[in-house]
């Protein structure tokens, strides 16, 4: 394990119950986000395969959606104490602790990956690799979700989230990014942002063909 996941998987298991209380409803004030995943689980009902890993799950919230959503969803985070959190609140479902680029999942198994704001922790050079293990465990013509905040300048942008430090991107550059692991991204969407942080917040919906 890196520096950097040691931190953030100390980080996260000290605020794991703030951080539930907080994030637990937040998608009925972020109608893009709710509606995006909306589309991303219809998506994948059409591929007929509805195994979905929802990766850095943290307390279970969007697994359970997903759950709710008519798919098989298996919800994996770094911290331990957020997935002890998640296995008390949704006692049905399933919760692993794992790191996004060493996935406890067999190859080509998924018919999608939800990655909500989960992997801007990543540094850049380390990206890459997390993306291809997302990659690895997608059926062909499976589907990622992947939601960060975005950057207009060229560059990633390193900043001070409030639970451990974390990175923006230029939507361009992450759609690169995708492309260089084998995705196709077929869909976008760029909104103003839900908080005070002043980035904005991308959706990218990509497909492995």
């Amino acid at each position: 394990m890196t520096e950097h996941q040691d931190k953030t998987r100390a980080a996260y298991d000290g605020v794991v119950e703030l951080y539930a209380s907080m994030f637990a409803n937040r998608l009925e004030t972020q109608p893009f986000a709710r509606n995006m995943i909306g589309t991303f689980a219809e998506l994948v009902h059409d591929t007929g395969n509805l195994r979905v890993g929802d990766v850095g799950c943290g307390p279970g919230h969007l697994t359970a959606m997903l759950h709710d959503l008519g798919l098989d969803a298996l919800g994996l985070d770094l911290s331990p104490a957020m997935v002890d959190h998640a296995r008390r609140a949704h006692p049905a479902l399933r919760f692993d602790e794992a790191r996004m680029e060493a996935m406890p999942v067999e190859d080509c198994a998924l018919g999608g990956v939800l990655a909500h704001y989960s992997m801007i922790h990543t540094p850049p050079r380390e990206l890459p690799a997390l993306l291809a293990e997302q990659v690895r465990v997608l059926a062909p013509g499976g589907l990622l979700l992947v939601s960060f905040f975005a950057t207009d300048g060229p560059e990633p942008v390193r900043f001070d989230h409030k639970v451990t430090p974390a990175y923006s991107w230029p939507v361009d550059r992450f759609v690169e990014l995708l492309a260089g692991a084998g995705l196709v991204t077929f869909a976008r969407l760029l909104h103003d942002p839900a908080s005070e942080r002043g980035f904005l917040d991308a959706h990218l919906l990509a497909r492995l063909p």
